[in-house]
């Protein structure tokens, strides 16, 4: 069986002293193969929470590109990588950070024709996109695949999080929660502002939940939603039910 090296074990050693974690939390991470869907606001501090953290394999898919407006809340790049693909400087980026890591970048945009084939094989998926339409395909692929999604939001001081494990008798699946609202105007951030850390917040947060869903750690988040006001400074979470009507899942 193999076992962390000396230097794997100094690395994640405040990981390791944890009673609920340890080092066989450690070594599930490492084996483990996460999914993110956009390098932006949300996309950018996990991808930097996780490969810190040591997961073994990170897959960065995004068509864009690195702009000025992004830096106040895409912390994983900096003013020399405007203009480059995200999921090239995302990508090393995590190199300095953790040489551990393996990266694959897609620089495409996800959609219901190829999500099966980018998710497939993944232990957890992070959703961070800003559209219905991808998020609507993310979800759907994860629902057939199996594989737990995290899906994290942001708008100017607000944030949600929610685990989906819809293929469970009594967990909802995301359609459960919001149908199909892929024909609804959307509102990007652009037009609406976002204030930067809140988006860190919630791509650590969702960083936290992809680890939770890959190593089990503390009690089980899939059925709840998690909802950020920092205007207010309040954290709530409210039960989401599974839809018995619901056509994805149900049955």
């Amino acid at each position: 069986m193999t076992t962390l090296s000396d230097a794997e074990l100094d690395r994640y050693a405040r990981h390791i002293v944890l009673r609920d974690f340890g080092g066989a939390g450690q070594m599930r991470l490492r084996g483990a193969r996460i999914a993110l869907i956009g390098a932006g606001g949300i996309g950018s501090p996990a991808i930097q929470s996780l490969a810190a953290a040591g997961v073994g394999a990170l897959a960065i898919i995004d068509d864009d590109v690195v702009d000025l407006p992004n830096l106040q809340r895409q912390t994983v790049f900096g003013t020399g990588d405007i203009g480059a693909a995200k999921v090239d400087a995302a990508t090393a980026a995590v190199a300095r950070l953790n040489p551990h890591v393996a990266v694959t970048a897609h620089r495409v945009r996800i959609d219901t024709d190829n999500a099966a084939a980018l998710l497939a094989g993944a232990d957890a998926i992070i959703d961070g996109s800003d559209s219905f339409a991808t998020r609507g395909a993310v979800a759907d692929a994860a629902l057939a695949l199996r594989i737990p999604l995290v899906s994290a939001a942001v708008a100017q001081f607000a944030g949600q999080l929610a685990l989906y494990r819809g293929w469970e008798a009594d967990k909802p699946c995301y359609r459960c929660f919001v149908g199909w609202p892929e024909d609804r105007p959307e509102e990007s951030c652009t037009e609406a502002g976002v204030l930067g850390p809140v988006a860190g917040v919630m791509g650590s947060l969702a960083a936290l939940e992809a680890i939770r869903a890959v190593t089990g750690f503390g009690d089980d988040s899939a059925g709840k939603l998690l909802l950020v006001d920092a205007l207010s400074l309040r954290f709530r979470t409210v039960a989401l039910p599974k839809d018995p009507g619901c056509p994805s899942c149900a049955g």
